[in-house]
């Protein structure tokens, strides 16, 4: 039985379901899900969680994220991408300064028209099949936060080069779309713009020295060896040991005494053998658990 993380370099062409679909017969478990979506363009860290690691796609899914991005001024298109097809060209006149004079509206906490073409559901339909059925509907903004965006010197290893070609390092919360995020950095140069390239390359804690390749994963001889354990997930809190009556307590899902040497906070809790039990919250020496990861 397989359980825990593998964090994936996904190739581009692939959907994140793909990749799921793939590992469940590579590992053979049926319990696989991923922790942020790429679209299929996308290259990079993809957090993949097999077995009971599952329990932790949703804290995944919170974490700060990283990219690397080309910026293609000049084009529009209608999937804010060089994947869609192109609804208006424009004369592009800008420098370095006035595209660093825009990013500078773009840093913080910022509003975000989700695109058309996003899984994103409105009356119980995914928005890209309403745009495939050349249907545009109004789509409430969301408001994200852009922790840092800053222009690179080169391509990165892989991307297009070309005239009206610049790349943007971005690290922002969950639910940004980069791809609006370069739409909008065109419309506000008044040019236009569409993403031309992405690369994630860390989702929370997981970067992309941690990846594996589809190819290194069914090149091993044992893809389960590859796995990191769930814990990981979660190395920002303080590990914590439980016995006696506050491990059995735990087990049991009930309301568990922290040792009186831990303060107020989130904690990884352990078993005596170093079995990671669960993620919990102390208040007042009383643990209780937020999210179980032991075998029942």
């Amino acid at each position: 039985m397989a359980n825990g993380v593998l964090i994936i370099d996904k190739p581009s062409g692939w959907t994140s379901m793909d990749i799921c679909a793939k590992l469940r017969g590579i590992l053979r478990e049926k319990r696989v899900g991923h922790g942020g979506t790429l679209d299929p363009m996308a290259t990079g860290v993809l957090p993949v969680f097999a077995g009971r690691a599952t329990r932790a796609v949703e804290f995944a899914v919170e974490g700060e994220k990283e990219y690397l991005a080309a910026l293609r001024l000049g084009v529009i298109t209608n999937t804010q991408d060089t994947t869609g097809q192109v609804e208006e060209t424009r004369p592009v006149h800008v420098d370095r300064a006035a595209l660093e004079g825009a990013l500078e509206h773009f840093r913080g906490e910022i509003a975000q028209i989700p695109p058309m073409y996003s899984a994103i559901k409105i009356q119980g339909k995914k928005l890209y099949q309403l745009a495939r059925a050349g249907q545009e509907v109004e789509r409430t903004p969301r408001r994200v936060t852009i922790h840092s965006l800053e222009v690179q010197e080169k391509a990165p290893a892989g991307f297009p080069e070309g005239e009206n070609l610049w790349y943007l390092r971005v690290t922002c919360s969950k639910g940004t779309y980069v791809r609006t995020l370069c739409h909008d950095i065109g419309a506000a140069l008044g040019c236009g713009g569409c993403m031309a390239a992405l690369r994630r390359t860390r989702v929370g804690d997981y970067g992309l020295e941690r990846a594996v390749t589809l190819e290194q994963l069914q090149a091993a001889e044992d893809p389960a060896g590859l796995l990191l354990p769930v814990d990981s997930c979660f190395f920002g809190h303080d590990a914590v040991e439980l016995e006696g009556r506050a491990l059995r307590q735990a087990r049991n899902g009930a309301p568990f005494p922290c040792p009186s040497s831990v303060p107020d906070g989130i904690y990884r809790f352990y078993g005596p053998g170093g079995e990671f039990l669960l993620l919990g919250r102390c208040v007042k020496g009383t643990g209780t658990t937020i999210k179980s990861f032991f075998e029942v």
